[in-house]
């Protein structure tokens, strides 16, 4: 994260989410993602529901060689993926209907998009479709947010403060379902070998109150603010920001700092 001094809170909502919520929580799970499913040299990798592109890059950082692929629906995004790398393929479509050929990559992933597909099971069989044989798939995906204490203590200060309907975004990140109910959609969407891992990390941020911002400035939540003046935000962040922080447990909150669980599940499949 960086240092208070450096953040500047002027840029687009894309931006800003590139900026400050990829490296204190996207890059973690895009890390553990890539560890699972170890991508190998030559193979081609899509990556859907891509955002700003952090999986895909992050392959590449790695010394990746082969085909690589980001699609997302988010034209905003796309726009920042492009200026982070030029060796990707960016692609604005739909998960619901993939704009390749059967049998056109060796690895497919998706990182924290699954959960607001309107219709899950079809993105799914649309992975399996564009799947070579034998490919191999990676999905992360946030399980309930009363497993993720910050996320579970933001959503009820929303609520508190802006009302009952303020937090559905937020709680549209996360899957209600099961391990076994999501692993179920997997198999039936044609997938073999398939293995749904509880994954917890450990998040930081450098308070309460940045986490709140981020949060409201940084995503599509921002519109939750949009018609108050600078000084109103900061007073409502500021006291959504308490709020939350008098729902978490103090050890949460230690030196003024903000660090807590967050909780995954994360599948492997494949197809034979």
């Amino acid at each position: 994260m960086a240092p208070r001094e450096h953040w500047q809170m002027d840029a687009s909502a894309p931006e800003l989410y590139e900026r400050y919520l990829v490296p204190a929580i996207t890059s973690i799970w895009a890390k553990d993602l890539l560890d699972r499913t170890r991508p190998t040299k030559g193979e081609s990798v899509l990556d859907v529901a891509c955002g700003t592109g952090v999986v895909a890059r992050l392959l590449d950082e790695r010394g990746h060689v082969g085909r690589l692929v980001g699609i997302d629906l988010n034209t905003a995004m796309l726009t920042v993926a492009r200026t982070k790398s030029t060796k990707v393929e960016w692609i604005e479509g739909s998960a619901l209907n993939l704009p390749f050929e059967a049998h056109s990559f060796d690895v497919v992933l998706c990182q924290l998009g699954l959960q607001f597909f309107p219709d899950r099971p079809l993105a799914l069989r649309e992975m399996a479709r564009v799947l070579k044989p034998r490919g191999r798939v990676g999905i992360s995906v946030y399980s309930a947010i009363e497993q993720t204490p910050a996320a579970h203590a933001f959503v009820q200060a929303l609520d508190s403060f802006l009302g009952a309907q303020s937090s559905r975004t937020k709680r549209s990140e996360h899957l209600s379902c099961a391990a076994e109910e999501l692993g179920n959609w997997v198999r039936q969407a044609g997938f073999e070998d398939v293995n749904v891992a509880t994954v917890s990390k450990q998040i930081s941020f450098p308070s309460a109150l940045d986490y709140v911002r981020f949060q409201l400035t940084a995503t599509p939540m921002a519109a939750l603010l949009k018609g108050e003046d600078g000084p109103g935000r900061e007073r409502k962040m500021a006291a959504i920001a308490d709020d939350a922080a008098a729902r978490l447990d103090p050890a949460m909150l230690a030196n003024g700092g903000l660090t807590f669980p967050q909780q995954s599940f994360v599948v492997t499949a494949s197809l034979h």
